[in-house]
């Protein structure tokens, strides 16, 4: 009788709430019909509301970024040949111990900028792990722990990787594509990059130096019209007629100026625009760097709760400095709190 009482419940399941993984292959039961969900054994992130991309501008792209790193060799280049040819007539003509140490630094400085942007232009950006999915058997629980599919690659994708649509790969740890160099700035070739913007901000600030040395000493002299006329003038138009003075005298010498003259102009116009461009961006780096970000990673954390610990240790170990040093730095953050009774 116990058993006539008791009552069956019979229930389907729905088509729209069975999906497939593409992780591990297993078929899911949903609650409802979920867009993006996390399979419970390997642990991938599934988003089926995303539709292959296109990709027709992929090329155009390719092509401005070559573009953009043939102008930036060649600008180098010019650098380089035209601070040879207008400073160093003048750096010997002071002495022959300045002229050798001026040799030495300039193919220091020259051989580590053209070195370190090769490195960060042509070299992968870093490509994620690759790791076995598809089926049961292959995937182990939690393989593809917070792994997505990416859909420009049809491949996985790691929490720590980003697709860039310019190179149109998957990039790890990728801070961000840069036009300069062609290359999207990624975990190979990261340091590759701050060492390049360290050599391009030195470089450009010994340019900058030695293009105003040598234009003082090659300067035409200044030429100034009859200054009895200012005699009558007050302080402040005094000292505005004398500026524009000044100017005029400048005007009418940077008309008689060789051709040396005027590169050792533009070099230390230039030079001084991009060492405050270049110095900029270097700071930003760094600063990402102390607080253990990319730039990336910064976007996606804006607005959010999550603290990331900033420590000068943090630099160190993107420079590759051993963990038996770090240990040696000191840290206050974590340093135990003595309490006095």
């Amino acid at each position: 009788m116990a058993e006539s009482g008791m009552e069956h419940f019979v229930t389907t399941v729905s088509e729209d709430h069975e999906t497939t993984c593409w992780g591990c292959g297993l078929r899911l039961l949903l609650p409802t019909y979920a867009p993006v969900f996390k399979c419970g054994w390997c642990g991938a992130i599934t988003n089926q509301n995303v539709n292959k991309p296109e990709t027709k501008c992929l090329w155009w792209r390719r092509l401005r970024d070559r573009c953009f790193v043939c102008i930036l060799f060649i600008f180098m280049l010019f650098v380089i040949c035209g601070g040879i040819w207008a400073v160093y007539p003048v750096v010997f003509s002071v002495s022959y111990t300045c002229g050798i140490v001026h040799s030495i630094l300039t193919m220091i400085l020259a051989s580590t900028t053209v070195s370190t942007f090769s490195l960060a232009a042509f070299r992968c950006a870093g490509r994620p792990p690759i790791i076995l999915w598809g089926s049961y058997p292959v995937v182990g629980k939690g393989d593809l722990e917070n792994y997505t599919f990416c859909h420009y690659c049809s491949k996985p994708k790691s929490p720590r990787s980003h697709h860039c649509r310019s190179c149109g790969i998957c990039v790890l740890d990728m801070d961000h594509h840069c036009p300069f160099i062609g290359n999207c700035v990624g975990a190979a070739n990261h340091r590759h990059f701050i060492a390049f913007l360290f050599s391009a901000v030195f470089s450009t600030i010994y340019v900058s130096i030695m293009s105003a040395y040598a234009g003082w000493h090659i300067w035409p002299p200044l030429k100034y019209r009859s200054l009895g006329h200012l005699n009558g003038f007050g302080s402040s138009d005094l000292a505005l007629s004398a500026f524009k003075e000044v100017i005029f005298a400048l005007q009418s010498s940077a008309v008689q100026m060789s051709a040396r003259g005027l590169i050792l102009f533009y070099l230390f116009i230039s030079s001084v625009s991009l060492e405050i461009g270049l110095s900029a961006l270097l700071w930003q780096q760094l600063c990402y760097i102390y607080e253990g970000k990319t730039y990336l990673s910064h976007l996606s954390s804006q607005g959010g709760d999550q603290i990331d610990e900033k420590d000068c240790q943090n630099i160190f170990r993107f420079f590759g400095c051993p963990y038996s040093v770090l240990r040696c730095l000191p840290s206050l953050r974590n340093s135990p709190k003595i309490h006095k009774k």
